[in-house]
């Protein structure tokens, strides 16, 4: 990969054969955990400006119609996070002669609050071409990373490093985007319905917020969230919000409503007649069979999730076909791939093999490995492994061997279980679809993954390293060093980020794992360092972030105990009176478990605590008795983790799964209220 500094450019065409659709990546690291910024792309002419309000690509307008641009989304690094963005430059229109990728943040923060950002173009096989770090970030709110732009024939990266401090708005108006400052804070709208009839509830507006129009943009759009309140340069004026809504496009989206229609059966024992039924399967080649097929059959029918699942693997937008159990040449037995996918655009053909393993069934580093030879041989773009393990960066999946004599390259992905019903979620619950139909086809597909017969539940084992790690761990007899506590590390990663998935699937709303370590630093040597800790004080701990909230919430299981802690640490507003800061905390928990620990934090530590149950009538109970004012309050929550290494009722990663969407549900989610006090005070 090629370092730039900036202002530096390069030719894409020079260094790769294969850049006709890049991966644009944004990354950074919060040394709090919390920092974050929203991406943003605009397509411009030669004169440096936007051709339409349809030029502007955020969150909740996230993808070109003709596939040129798509939003894909952050994912966590082993160091922090990332937004890619796919481009398919030989989808660009010929009077686009720029592409800017910028990032901005919102409510007072500042990207000299961020560390190691960088911003890094990879062709569709995924290989790293060019990278640019931005070093001298300070108190700007806004950040154009870099561009892509046209030279004759060939596309060019810029480094551009270019700073706001108006943020968005700032950035926004040197493009052609109309900025319209309000004047008046705007009203709390009633709940607005969406087109699936699924209420949109606003959250009281921002003081002084700024939203951008572009210059022929249509009239208002119902309200944006706070992540993107300057972002929402595709809609009318409207007040900053809190909550995220199904993204405007410019075409109507179907989404299904959350709530089931009331059955019209006499009894609960009469079952609903499935698209995809899943009681007769039995046999684990009879579940990775119809799997694949009902998975690749749903992807070639539904434009939005074939896209969705492919883009970030190099295929460009343009009529995909699926294929199931197709035998290819390979030595003197021919070998039969689960699935292949095809994607045609401009007379090209872009192939993927997929191999599949359902029921927690492990990949075959062997069996990945000839898919990989047949592949190169044929000159196909990708292999893609699915099953039910979560795929961790710089932690390989399966270990195969590329041929570096080749001279054509073939790219390996995986792709879990959890992560298409998390795109499923997302489409048909928050951002929508094209059709009913569609809609359905989604719905049906989504029951198929639940389904306890399908055995595509995800990360659902601990492995074999769990059991003699937690009774090494009861006993006192785990050493340092051991290495079977790394591989149980490594699987409490999977968990976390699985439950994120889960979790932000449900909500519409992003949830990443955090990481408090440096972007360069080793994953390995990070979990080496989780691992010695797990052998000295038997915990295994981890942070993710909700999209929406501006709390961390920290997840804790402790071996020796078997219990699981879930908590977050709120800040007491600045200049307020002690005891309404904290009777307004209780009013606010009025319908939280009644089991939950409240404690005062003064000056980092710990002051009273107890039972909101207790506290409820007391609340200067949690008052410090020498008159100190706290400067915050954790939350936490604590229950039993479960004893089985498995996804069982009694199992530890159903238990932690279920702490963290009770804590989530119970807790965080009425605490938005506060959070917006206390910003406001702040």
């Amino acid at each position: 990969m090629q370092e730039i500094s900036k202002g530096a450019n390069v030719s894409l065409t020079a260094l790769s054969e294969d850049a006709g659709a890049v991966v644009v990546s944004l990354g950074w690291t919060s040394a709090t955990g919390a920092g974050d910024a929203d991406v943003s792309v605009l397509l411009l002419d030669e004169n440096g400006k936007i051709r339409s309000e349809n030029d502007f690509y955020f969150y909740n307008h996230p993808a070109a119609a003709d596939g040129s641009v798509q939003l894909l989304g952050k994912t966590p690094t082993s160091n922090g996070d990332e937004d890619r963005i796919s481009v398919d430059l030989t989808a660009v229109p010929e009077d686009v002669a720029r592409i800017v990728v910028a990032a901005s943040q919102y409510g007072g923060a500042r990207f000299g609050d961020l560390d190691d950002l960088r911003m890094t173009v990879s062709d569709r096989t995924g290989e790293p071409l060019v990278g640019y770090s931005i070093e001298d970030a300070g108190v700007e709110t806004a950040f154009i990373f870099g561009e892509l732009y046209r030279r004759g024939e060939e596309w060019k990266f810029r480094a551009v490093g270019q700073g706001y401090e108006t943020g968005l708005t700032g950035l926004a108006t040197d493009f052609g985007i109309e900025v319209l400052e309000d004047t008046e804070p705007a009203a709390s709208a009633p709940a607005a319905e969406t087109a699936a009839g699924t209420a949109v509830v606003p959250a009281p507006p921002q003081e002084g917020g700024a939203t951008a129009v572009p210059a022929e943009a249509p009239a208002a759009a119902p309200e944006a969230p706070a992540a993107e309140a300057e972002a929402a340069a595709v809609s009318a004026t409207v007040p900053a919000q809190t909550r995220r809504r199904a993204p405007r496009t410019t075409r109507k989206k179907v989404t299904l409503p959350k709530v089931a229609k009331k059955s019209l059966a006499e009894n609960d024992t009469w079952r609903t007649a499935r698209l995809f039924p899943v009681p007769s399967l039995k046999s684990d080649k009879e579940r990775e069979v119809r799997a694949t097929s009902v998975l690749l059959s749903v992807m070639a029918q539904v434009p939005e999730l074939g896209r969705r699942l492919t883009a970030g693997f190099g295929a460009p937008a343009g009529r995909m076909q699926t294929f199931t159990e197709v035998p290819l040449p390979h030595g003197d037995t021919p070998k039969r791939p689960d699935g292949v996918i095809r994607v045609e655009r401009a007379g090209k053909l872009w192939t993927a093999l997929v191999e599949t393993k359902t029921h927690g069934n492990p990949l075959k580093d062997e069996q990945v490995q000839q898919y990989m030879d047949i592949a190169a041989r044929r000159g196909y773009e990708a292999v893609i492994t699915l099953s039910n393990d979560v795929a961790l960066d710089g932690s390989p999946v399966v270990d195969v061997k590329i041929d570096g004599r080749r001279k054509h390259k073939v790219s390996l992905w995986h792709l879990s279980w959890a992560e298409v019903a998390h795109q499923a979620q997302m489409l048909i619950r928050h951002e929508g679809v094209g059709n009913a139909a569609h809609a359905w086809l989604l719905q049906e597909l989504l029951e198929y993954l639940q389904h306890e017969n399908s055995g595509c539940h995800g990360f659902q084992n601990m492995g074999p390293a769990w059991v003699p790690v937690r009774k090494g761990i009861e006993d006192e007899t785990i050493s340092p060093g051991d290495e079977r506590a790394v591989d149980v590390v490594e699987s409490w990663e999977r968990l976390i980020r699985q439950v994120c998935l889960r979790l932000g699937g449900e909500l519409g709303q992003k949830a990443l794992p955090v990481q408090r370590t440096r972007r360069d630093s080793d994953p390995r040597a990070r979990r080496a360092l989780a691992a010695a800790a797990l052998c000295a004080d038997g915990k295994l701990s981890a942070e993710l972030r909700i999209d929406g909230t501006s709390s961390v919430i920290a997840v804790t299981a402790d071996l020796r105990t078997g219990r699981v802690r879930t908590s977050v640490d709120i800040p007491a507003p600045e200049g307020s009176y002690p005891l309404a800061t904290t009777k307004r905390l209780l009013r606010a928990l009025a319908e939280a478990p009644a089991d939950l620990h409240v404690q005062s934090l003064v000056e980092g530590e710990n002051g009273p605590r107890g039972t909101l149950e207790r506290l409820r009538p007391e609340p200067g109970d949690l008052l410090p008795r020498d008159g100190a004012a706290p400067t915050g309050f954790r939350l936490s929550l604590i229950k039993g983790m479960g004893n089985t290494r498995g996804n069982t009722e009694s199992g530890f990663i159903r238990g932690v799964d279920a702490a963290v969407d009770r804590f989530y549900h119970g807790v965080v989610a009425h605490l938005g209220a506060v959070e917006a006090r206390g910003a406001r005070r702040g």
